[in-house]
């Protein structure tokens, strides 16, 4: 270089220079700068149109916020970006301001925890709505004050009307369980038939026995119990089996009822940060939720199953409704094992110990159980069986072991609904058979207060065994019953994590050794949730490519006490992209559209 340069300058000494520079070297220098200059802004403008024109721009951007994308992993995000019903990305403010235009709406979470929509595995949806506009019995701590809210509810009625649900709790007046005469001067011409707690037992009014033809000549149900007095009286308790003697008499709800009640049922779950529900009803019920889709007003995601007699119409079902399954998926085949402990009809191997006249009982011949589940197995559908007692767990499991030697194996997923009472020798079995325990937490708080003098202390032990599972490797998902108890998924946390009973007689917990941590119980209502209805690919984490379905909390669940995390409120609930609750006055956010 140093040669060509000094032979350029030999062929034109008369030239005048800047230094070592010529006026020939200048002028190419200049040359040379300017094309460089113009090359790199054609190359940063290419490169920018092209940015533009990949770089996909967010419908929405959450900034702010403490966005705990996954409860297995725990790590946090600052911004989210969301496309239609879709995540987009997740990353710094910075880097989601990327996909942000004019057009993209922005909340500032204000730092707030974003969690994904928690997924309620386990509800009677349509109920639970119905519930809301019925006689509220659940929290009536006396005699009086039950009597006196039935009394006051049949004003409100046009005789022939029927006064239904309830869910009573005859545990909080100290066990006592109602009868008819306790209401029937306050009731004569409305036929009343209302549910204890579980669902298992109701109360009838002589108006319902008159309706349903039954007096006491009545025989007893397999399967079920009718209660009498000393001296042959009906005093109107039906348990299991014997509940359709009544309820087969009751006048079905109008389209127009069913339709509100699901409204009421949606908004309700919303506003407790419920996404997804796991729905346990009937075919009827899936008529219902397709009404709904077809008009577009769904606004919690469903996954519906029905009772196994009806496989056939499970299947056709599916059909039906599989363009449509990010809102309404069917596929679940239920069957009830036995009954509820508080009924005292779930199946023990032992009797109970303050009855020892009875150990429970089973719904079905375990011939017949096992044959159904086969069957409905065979089909390719998911099998869902209510179990409370360590007998009835037992058998169930058992069934399902011989369904899988008989129908081979396969991704099937089974479930036992409420897994509520084990014998140790079983815990390890929900792993090895691959049975999803379906549990709901706060339950304990409930039966606490009272299962020790129903079982004693022995079998209390593996009673909502939480540790116990999840420590044998087992994928524990969770849910509430609605509407035997409120589908509030931040007290069922709490319930997992405390293991406090209503009464507060254990600050330490009952059954302390069963205690799990919140971030496990997190990932049971969502990750282990999505699981357990095939969905774990579009749901129960926050990440590209899933729906947009997430709540933002007022407090980080995991910096409060524990004993306090049921206090936390659901300030916005977001499914599909769409907010469908938000708590207006919420200062920590802001939203708008720059």
């Amino acid at each position: 270089m140093h040669h060509i340069f000094k032979k350029r300058t030999a062929a034109c000494p008369t030239r005048s220079s800047f230094g070592f520079l010529t006026f020939e070297r200048w002028n190419s220098f200049v040359i040379c700068f300017l094309f460089f200059v113009f090359s790199t802004s054609i190359s940063m403008l290419t490169t920018s149109c092209t940015n533009q024109a990949t770089r996909p721009i967010a419908d929405q951007i959450i900034i702010n916020g403490s966005i705990l994308a996954d409860a297995s992993s725990m790590v946090r995000y600052e911004a989210m970006a969301i496309k239609g019903d879709t995540i987009l990305a997740l990353g710094t403010n910075k880097e989601i301001k990327k996909h942000q235009d004019k057009n993209t709406r922005v909340t500032d979470a204000g730092g707030q925890l974003v969690l994904p929509g928690f997924i309620d595995s386990h509800v009677h949806f349509l109920l639970g709505g119905m519930g809301l506009s019925s006689v509220i019995l659940k929290d009536a701590k006396t005699k009086e004050d039950f009597v006196s809210r039935v009394k006051d509810f049949a004003k409100t009625l046009k005789p022939g009307e029927w006064i239904l649900e309830g869910n009573w709790d005859h545990q909080n007046w100290g066990g006592e369980l109602p009868a008819k005469e306790w209401i029937d001067q306050f009731t004569p011409d409305n036929p009343v038939f209302i549910s204890r707690s579980d669902g298992h037992m109701a109360l009838a009014n002589s108006a319902a026995l008159k309706a349903a033809g039954i007096n006491n000549r009545i025989k007893d149900v397999e399967g079920g119990a009718i209660e009498r007095s000393a001296d042959g009286e009906l005093t109107g308790i039906f348990k299991d089996n014997a509940m359709p003697l009544i309820s087969n008499h009751i006048p079905d709800y109008t389209d127009d009822q069913y339709d509100r009640a699901l409204d009421a049922a949606m908004k309700y779950v919303a506003s407790n940060g419920v996404t997804s529900v796991d729905h346990m009803g009937s075919i009827a019920d899936i008529g219902v939720f397709q009404r709904a889709l077809k008009a577009g007003k769904l606004i919690t995601r469903i996954y519906a199953t029905a009772p196994i007699p009806s496989w056939k119409e499970i299947l056709t079902k599916i059909g039906e409704t599989q363009g449509n399954d990010r809102w309404l998926k069917c596929g679940g085949a239920k069957i009830f094992a036995d009954g509820s402990l508080g009924s005292h009809t779930a199946a023990f191997t032992e009797p109970y110990t303050d009855d020892p006249s009875k150990a429970g009982l089973m719904i079905d011949s375990d011939k017949n159980m096992q044959e159904q589940i086969i069957t409905a197995d065979s089909a390719g559908l998911q099998v869902v069986v209510h179990a409370i007692g360590d007998r009835a767990n037992h058998l169930v499991l058992n069934f399902y072991e011989e369904a899988i030697r008989v129908n081979g194996p396969r991704n099937r997923r089974f479930r036992i609904e409420h897994a509520q009472h084990l014998l140790l020798s079983d815990i390890p079995r929900f792993k090895q058979l691959g049975v999803i325990p379906s549990m709901q937490p706060w339950h304990l708080t409930d039966d606490g207060r009272w299962a020790d003098k129903s079982i004693g202390s022995e079998r209390i032990k593996t009673t909502y065994c939480f540790r116990s599972l999840l420590d044998a490797g087992a994928t524990l998902a969770f849910g509430s019953d609605w509407y035997v108890a409120p589908p509030v998924p931040l007290e069922g946390i709490q319930a997992a994590v405390t293991r406090q009973t209503l009464d507060g007689a254990y600050p330490g917990g009952w059954v302390p050794a069963e205690k799990i941590t919140v971030q496990e119980a997190l990932v049971a209502y969502t990750i282990n949730a999505a699981y357990a209805s095939f969905d774990e690919n579009c749901k129960g984490t926050l990440a590209p490519g899933k729906l947009a379905d997430f709540i933002i909390l007022d407090r980080d669940i995991f910096a409060v006490p524990a004993e306090t995390i049921k206090d936390t409120k659901v300030v916005r609930t977001v499914v599909g992209g769409k907010t469908i609750y938000h708590v207006a006055n919420n200062k920590r956010q802001k939203t708008n559209n720059k």
